[in-house]
Protein backbone atom coordinates (compact mmCIF):
# COMPACT_ATOMS: atom_id res chain seq x y z
CA UNK A 1 0.00 0.00 0.00
CA UNK A 2 1.34 3.41 -1.00
CA UNK A 3 0.26 7.03 -0.89
CA UNK A 4 -1.09 8.35 -4.19
CA UNK A 5 -1.12 12.16 -4.24
CA UNK A 6 -2.90 14.11 -6.94
CA UNK A 7 -2.78 17.74 -7.89
CA UNK A 8 -6.25 18.85 -8.93
CA UNK A 9 -6.28 21.75 -11.39
CA UNK A 10 -5.22 20.83 -14.92
CA UNK A 11 -4.40 17.36 -13.63
CA UNK A 12 -7.59 15.54 -12.64
CA UNK A 13 -9.55 18.48 -14.06
CA UNK A 14 -9.12 19.98 -17.52
CA UNK A 15 -9.38 23.48 -16.01
CA UNK A 16 -8.05 25.55 -13.12
CA UNK A 17 -10.93 25.53 -10.63
CA UNK A 18 -9.70 28.67 -8.84
CA UNK A 19 -9.73 30.70 -12.07
CA UNK A 20 -13.01 29.09 -13.15
CA UNK A 21 -14.63 30.09 -9.84
CA UNK A 22 -13.58 33.67 -10.51
CA UNK A 23 -15.15 33.48 -13.96
CA UNK A 24 -18.31 32.02 -12.43
CA UNK A 25 -18.54 34.91 -9.96
CA UNK A 26 -18.20 37.33 -12.86
CA UNK A 27 -21.05 35.57 -14.66
CA UNK A 28 -23.23 35.91 -11.56
CA UNK A 29 -22.49 39.64 -11.30
CA UNK A 30 -21.09 38.98 -7.84
CA UNK A 31 -17.83 40.88 -8.30
CA UNK A 32 -16.59 43.99 -10.09
CA UNK A 33 -16.71 43.10 -13.80
CA UNK A 34 -13.55 44.99 -14.71
CA UNK A 35 -11.22 45.01 -11.71
CA UNK A 36 -11.93 41.44 -10.63
CA UNK A 37 -11.54 40.03 -14.13
CA UNK A 38 -8.24 41.83 -14.59
CA UNK A 39 -6.99 40.53 -11.24
CA UNK A 40 -8.24 36.99 -11.89
CA UNK A 41 -6.51 36.82 -15.26
CA UNK A 42 -3.33 38.47 -13.98
CA UNK A 43 -3.00 36.07 -11.06
CA UNK A 44 -3.53 33.11 -13.41
CA UNK A 45 -0.72 34.36 -15.65
CA UNK A 46 1.52 34.89 -12.63
CA UNK A 47 0.81 31.34 -11.44
CA UNK A 48 1.71 29.91 -14.83
CA UNK A 49 4.91 31.96 -14.84
CA UNK A 50 5.84 30.86 -11.33
CA UNK A 51 5.76 34.42 -10.00
CA UNK A 52 2.47 34.39 -8.09
CA UNK A 53 2.32 36.42 -4.88
CA UNK A 54 0.08 33.95 -3.07
CA UNK A 55 -0.93 36.28 -0.27
CA UNK A 56 -1.87 39.06 -2.68
CA UNK A 57 -3.89 36.54 -4.66
CA UNK A 58 -5.69 35.20 -1.59
CA UNK A 59 -6.58 38.70 -0.45
CA UNK A 60 -8.58 39.06 -3.67
CA UNK A 61 -9.75 35.45 -4.04
CA UNK A 62 -11.12 35.03 -0.51
CA UNK A 63 -12.93 38.38 -0.33
CA UNK A 64 -16.10 37.12 -2.09
CA UNK A 65 -16.34 34.40 0.56
CA UNK A 66 -16.44 37.06 3.25
CA UNK A 67 -18.81 39.31 1.29
CA UNK A 68 -21.57 36.71 0.90
CA UNK A 69 -23.65 34.52 3.20
CA UNK A 70 -22.91 30.82 3.56
CA UNK A 71 -26.32 30.12 2.03
CA UNK A 72 -25.56 32.18 -1.07
CA UNK A 73 -22.12 30.64 -1.41
CA UNK A 74 -23.53 27.12 -1.13
CA UNK A 75 -26.12 27.83 -3.82
CA UNK A 76 -23.50 29.29 -6.11
CA UNK A 77 -21.17 26.37 -5.56
CA UNK A 78 -23.87 23.90 -6.50
CA UNK A 79 -24.33 25.77 -9.80
CA UNK A 80 -20.54 25.98 -10.23
CA UNK A 81 -20.17 22.22 -9.84
CA UNK A 82 -22.80 21.57 -12.50
CA UNK A 83 -21.72 24.18 -15.03
CA UNK A 84 -17.93 24.32 -14.64
CA UNK A 85 -16.59 21.31 -12.75
CA UNK A 86 -18.61 18.34 -13.92
CA UNK A 87 -17.76 18.94 -17.61
CA UNK A 88 -14.08 19.35 -16.73
CA UNK A 89 -13.56 16.09 -14.83
CA UNK A 90 -11.24 13.97 -16.94
CA UNK A 91 -12.49 10.38 -17.36
CA UNK A 92 -8.92 9.11 -17.62
CA UNK A 93 -8.16 10.94 -14.39
CA UNK A 94 -11.00 9.10 -12.70
CA UNK A 95 -9.63 5.84 -14.12
CA UNK A 96 -6.19 6.65 -12.68
CA UNK A 97 -7.69 7.33 -9.26
CA UNK A 98 -9.66 4.08 -9.50
CA UNK A 99 -6.51 2.07 -10.27
CA UNK A 100 -4.80 3.39 -7.15
CA UNK A 101 -7.95 2.78 -5.11
CA UNK A 102 -8.12 -0.81 -6.33
CA UNK A 103 -4.51 -1.32 -5.29
CA UNK A 104 -5.44 -0.22 -1.78
CA UNK A 105 -3.39 2.97 -1.93
CA UNK A 106 -4.22 5.95 0.27
CA UNK A 107 -5.62 8.72 -1.94
CA UNK A 108 -4.87 12.39 -1.31
CA UNK A 109 -5.52 15.58 -3.26
CA UNK A 110 -3.16 18.46 -2.55
CA UNK A 111 -4.00 21.77 -4.16
CA UNK A 112 -3.24 25.48 -3.98
CA UNK A 113 -6.95 26.18 -4.48
CA UNK A 114 -8.98 26.83 -1.34
CA UNK A 115 -11.07 24.24 0.46
CA UNK A 116 -14.38 26.03 -0.17
CA UNK A 117 -13.91 25.44 -3.89
CA UNK A 118 -12.18 22.08 -3.78
CA UNK A 119 -13.87 20.23 -0.90
CA UNK A 120 -16.97 19.32 -2.95
CA UNK A 121 -14.76 18.46 -5.94
CA UNK A 122 -12.70 16.00 -3.89
CA UNK A 123 -15.94 14.48 -2.58
CA UNK A 124 -17.24 14.14 -6.14
CA UNK A 125 -14.03 12.32 -7.08
CA UNK A 126 -14.40 9.99 -4.10
CA UNK A 127 -11.20 11.17 -2.42
CA UNK A 128 -11.63 11.70 1.31
CA UNK A 129 -8.29 13.30 2.11
CA UNK A 130 -7.63 16.85 0.91
CA UNK A 131 -4.90 19.36 1.63
CA UNK A 132 -5.98 22.79 0.39
CA UNK A 133 -5.68 26.46 1.24
CA UNK A 134 -7.81 26.95 4.35
CA UNK A 135 -10.03 30.05 4.36
CA UNK A 136 -10.47 31.34 7.90
CA UNK A 137 -13.97 31.02 9.29
CA UNK A 138 -15.28 32.64 12.49
CA UNK A 139 -18.80 32.13 13.83
CA UNK A 140 -19.91 30.42 10.64
CA UNK A 141 -18.75 33.17 8.29
CA UNK A 142 -15.62 33.42 6.17
CA UNK A 143 -13.37 36.31 7.17
CA UNK A 144 -11.53 36.75 3.86
CA UNK A 145 -8.28 35.73 5.51
CA UNK A 146 -6.29 32.51 5.17
CA UNK A 147 -5.69 30.13 8.05
CA UNK A 148 -2.26 28.55 8.34
CA UNK A 149 0.26 27.91 5.58
CA UNK A 150 -1.10 28.09 2.01
CA UNK A 151 -0.53 24.79 0.19
CA UNK A 152 1.44 26.35 -2.66
CA UNK A 153 4.93 25.43 -3.89
CA UNK A 154 7.07 24.72 -0.78
CA UNK A 155 3.91 25.17 1.28
CA UNK A 156 2.58 21.95 -0.21
CA UNK A 157 5.59 20.12 1.21
CA UNK A 158 5.14 21.73 4.64
CA UNK A 159 1.45 20.92 4.77
CA UNK A 160 2.04 17.37 3.57
CA UNK A 161 4.77 16.81 6.16
CA UNK A 162 2.34 17.90 8.88
CA UNK A 163 -0.39 15.65 7.44
CA UNK A 164 1.99 12.67 7.40
CA UNK A 165 3.18 13.36 10.94
CA UNK A 166 -0.41 13.42 12.21
CA UNK A 167 -0.91 9.96 10.74
CA UNK A 168 2.54 8.63 11.61
CA UNK A 169 3.06 7.86 7.92
CA UNK A 170 5.93 8.45 5.50
CA UNK A 171 6.44 9.21 1.82
CA UNK A 172 7.97 5.78 1.19
CA UNK A 173 6.97 4.57 -2.29
CA UNK A 174 4.61 7.56 -2.74
CA UNK A 175 3.27 8.83 -6.06
CA UNK A 176 2.56 12.43 -7.00
CA UNK A 177 0.78 13.48 -10.18
CA UNK A 178 0.96 17.11 -11.30
CA UNK A 179 0.91 19.32 -14.37
CA UNK A 180 2.78 22.31 -12.96
CA UNK A 181 6.37 23.36 -12.40
CA UNK A 182 5.09 25.05 -9.24
CA UNK A 183 4.88 21.54 -7.79
CA UNK A 184 8.54 20.70 -8.33
CA UNK A 185 9.32 20.95 -4.58
CA UNK A 186 6.92 18.07 -3.91
CA UNK A 187 7.63 16.12 -7.09
CA UNK A 188 11.27 16.01 -6.04
CA UNK A 189 10.37 14.42 -2.70
CA UNK A 190 8.41 11.36 -3.86
CA UNK A 191 9.66 8.06 -5.24
CA UNK A 192 7.24 8.20 -8.18
CA UNK A 193 6.91 11.71 -9.63
CA UNK A 194 4.60 11.80 -12.64
CA UNK A 195 4.18 14.79 -14.96
CA UNK A 196 0.59 14.93 -16.22
CA UNK A 197 0.06 16.97 -19.40
CA UNK A 198 2.87 19.12 -18.05
CA UNK A 199 3.62 22.77 -18.70
CA UNK A 200 6.78 23.45 -20.70
CA UNK A 201 9.02 23.91 -17.67
CA UNK A 202 7.86 20.74 -15.94
CA UNK A 203 8.08 18.76 -19.18
CA UNK A 204 11.70 19.85 -19.66
CA UNK A 205 12.54 18.94 -16.06
CA UNK A 206 10.75 15.59 -16.26
CA UNK A 207 12.54 14.67 -19.48
CA UNK A 208 15.92 15.64 -18.01
CA UNK A 209 15.35 13.59 -14.86
CA UNK A 210 13.70 10.61 -16.50
CA UNK A 211 10.38 11.09 -14.78
CA UNK A 212 7.28 9.51 -16.23
CA UNK A 213 5.16 11.78 -18.43
CA UNK A 214 1.52 10.91 -19.12
CA UNK A 215 -1.58 12.49 -20.60
CA UNK A 216 -5.08 12.21 -19.17
CA UNK A 217 -6.63 14.18 -22.02
CA UNK A 218 -8.44 12.69 -25.01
Amino acid sequence: MSLAIFDLDNTLLSIDSDHAWGEFLLEQGAVDPVAYKQANDRFMADYEAGTLDMHAFLEVALKPLADNTPEQLAAWHQQFMASKIEPSILPRGEELVARHRTRGDTLLIITATNRFITGPIAKRLGIDDLIAVEPEMIDGRYTGRVSGIPSYREGKVERLDAWLADREETLDDAWFYSDSHNDLPLLEKVDHPVAVDPDATLRETAEARGWRIISLRD
